[in-house]
């Protein structure tokens, strides 16, 4: 039986502060991805953030590092193998020093794949595949409170029209890594005599990195 997680005990972190650009000269295709940069190397256990051209898989995605020695070091978990060819890029270090304390409710939408028809003429079933999955996004509930650091964080992104990296992490230690652009206008909204809340969003730029300790 698999392991049930609960929606309890959870943080949410977020950039705080972002490292100067860092050139990437190489990305292999093997598990796990190993990175050659010519600039400064991060430490093990920080978390990168991937701007790439030709290995677009990991584009715009967040990673966590682990071996790093030399000039090279790992996208922790990541198998490459089949990915495409890398051409260029760089990363930046993500420090996530601020925390999200107030939501209450977390939803998901998008990530669903297109289906694309392949049918021939020769068919008397439609037969379809897998095309490109739509936009996701997660939308968090909050209770209203302008002063909340999280939230003033996200208000300030959503007006800058910033990426930022998030991380949810459970006390199991696992985790899920994004980023994304933030819509956030900390309107005010609710019923009688019910809690005010407000709503932000975080439309995902990549896919999601998702880590089991």
């Amino acid at each position: 039986m698999a392991t049930v997680e609960l929606w309890s005990g959870v943080a949410v972190a977020m950039t705080s502060a972002e490292g100067a650009a860092q050139t990437i000269t190489a990305i292999t295709k093997a598990n796990p991805a190993v990175v050659t940069t010519s600039g400064t190397l991060p430490a093990n256990g920080s978390i990168v953030y991937l701007s790439v051209v030709g290995m677009h898989q990991v584009d715009e995605r967040a990673f966590r590092v682990a071996g790093a020695a030399g000039s090279t070091f790992q996208l922790q978990g990541l198998d490459s193998t089949t990915y495409g060819t890398f051409i260029s890029g760089s990363f930046t270090v993500q420090t996530l020093g601020v925390t999200l304390t107030s939501a209450s409710d977390v939803s998901a939408s998008g990530g669903e794949s297109e289906q694309i028809d392949v049918s021939t003429i020769h068919d008397t079933n439609r037969q379809v595949m897998p095309g490109p999955t739509s936009a996701a996004s997660y939308t968090f509930t909050c209770f209203w409170d302008p002063g909340d650091v999280g939230l003033a964080a996200m208000n300030v992104a959503s007006d800058q029209r910033k990426q930022l990296v998030f991380q949810m992490s459970w006390p199991s230690g696992r985790r899920v890594l994004f980023a994304g652009y933030v819509s956030a206008t900390l309107l005010p909204v609710g019923s009688g005599q019910q809690p005010v809340t407000t709503t932000v969003t975080v439309m995902m730029a990549g896919r999601p990195t998702q880590y089991v300790s």
